[in-house]
C-alpha cells in the first residue's frame, strides 16, 4: 500500500523560559502545553529546550544540584557548550557540542548536572536539549545505568547534496541504526541540512511524531515553514515528510511508539500510579537511591 504524507498538526512557538537551577534556562514544550498533552509525545514525557544563552565567565559552574530521578531516562544532548554529569552509581561525564548523555534512572538514582568547569570560567554560548523518555512498566525499576554518545560515534546517513547528512543517535533510518539503546521503540535523529538540501522521513503513523528546530528554518512538505527554536507537532494521518532548508539548519527529530500505559507524574518521578509516585519519595527520604556529594 502507498505510503501517505504525514501533516502538521501544530506548530509551537518556544514557550516562556524557566530556570531549572542556576545553569539552564530553558523552554518547555511538554509536558506544559496542553495543545500536546502529557502522552502526546509519548514515550517522550519531557522536553526541554535551552536556546542559545551566552554564558558569562565565572569561577563557580552553575547547574543543578543533586535531585533523584525514577522511572525514566533522561537524555541531554548539547548543541553549543559543555556540560558535566555525576550520578549515584559512580558514573560522570563530559559533553560537549554534538555529544550526548543518556542515563536511565529505572528504579533510582541522585544526579546533578552542571556547566563543565572550563566552560563556565570562559564563558560562551550554551544550548541544549534534555528530554525524559518515559520507561514502560516492566522497565521502571530496571538497574539505573549511563551511555556516554560521543558525536563521533554517531551513524550519519549522508545526503545527496555531498554535505548535508542525518546523525542517528537512536533508531533507524534508511538500513543504518544509532548506538544508543532504548527501552521501546524510538527514533532519536539530527538532520544537519545546508540551504537548500532536502531529506525525507518514514515513520508508523502510529508513532507520536515531532520536529524541534534547533538552527535555521526548513519547510515541511513544501508548505509550511518551521522557524528557529519552534516545535512541529505531526498528525497521525501518514507516514511520510519532507523538509527542505531554507537556510542551513539543525533539525531534531523524534519519534516513537506510544507507551499505552497510565502516567502518573510528580516532580522528577514518572511511574504509573499515584501510590508508586509516594512509594518513590519515601524511597528517596529513606536513602535508598544512594549518596551522592553536591
Amino acid at each position: 500500500m502507498k505510503k501517505q504524507i504525514r501533516t502538521i498538526a501544530a506548530i509551537i512557538p518556544p514557550p516562556a523560559v524557566h530556570m531549572v537551577g542556576d545553569g539552564f534556562k530553558v523552554h518547555n514544550f511538554f509536558p506544559s502545553q496542553r495543545i500536546i498533552g502529557e502522552k502526546g509525545m509519548s514515550p517522550w514525557f519531557l522536553l526541554d529546550y535551552n536556546a542559545k544563552w551566552d554564558i558569562t565567565p565565572g569561577e563557580k559552574p552553575r547547574g543543578v544540584g543533586v535531585h533523584p530521578h525514577r522511572g525514566i531516562e533522561t537524555v541531554t544532548i548539547a548543541y553549543h557548550g559543555k556540560i558535566a554529569h555525576h550520578d549515584s552509581g559512580g558514573n560522570s561525564g563530559i559533553i560537549g557540542e554534538g555529544d550526548v548523555q543518556w542515563m536511565t534512572a529505572g528504579g533510582g538514582v541522585l544526579h546533578k548536572e552542571y556547566h563543565e568547569k572550563e566552560f563556565s570560567r570562559k564563558g560562551g554560548i550554551l544550548q541544549m536539549v534534555q528530554l525524559w523518555v518515559n520507561l514502560p512498566k516492566a522497565f521502571k525499576r530496571t538497574p539505573a545505568k549511563y551511555q556516554a554518545i560521543e558525536n563521533k560515534d554517531m551513524s550519519r546517513y549522508p545526503l545527496d547534496d555531498g554535505k548535508s547528512f542525518v546523525e542517528l543517535i537512536t533508531g533507524d533510518y534508511k538500513g543504518i541504526s544509532g548506538p544508543a539503546l532504548s527501552f521501546s521503540p524510538m527514533n532519536m535523529f539530527n538532520a544537519r541540512l545546508i540551504k537548500g538540501s532536502v531529506a525525507d522521513f518514514s515513520f508508523d503513523r502510529e508513532y507520536n511524531t515531532g520536529i524541534l528546530m534547533i538552527e535555521g528554518e526548513i519547510k515541511i512538505n513544501n508548505s509550511e515553514i518551521i522557524p528557529e527554536n519552534n516545535f512541529a507537532l505531526f498528525k497521525h494521518d501518514g507516514e511520510v515528510f519532507i523538509i527542505e532548508a531554507v537556510k542551513d539548519s539543525i533539525v531534531l527529530i523524534l519519534s516513537g511508539k506510544p507507551i499505552d500505559e497510565p502516567v502518573s507524574a510528580y516532580g522528577p518521578f514518572v511511574m504509573n500510579t499515584e501510590e508508586e509516585i509516594k512509594e518513590a519519595y519515601q524511597d528517596y527520604f529513606d536513602g535508598k537511591f544512594g549518596y551522592l556529594e553536591d
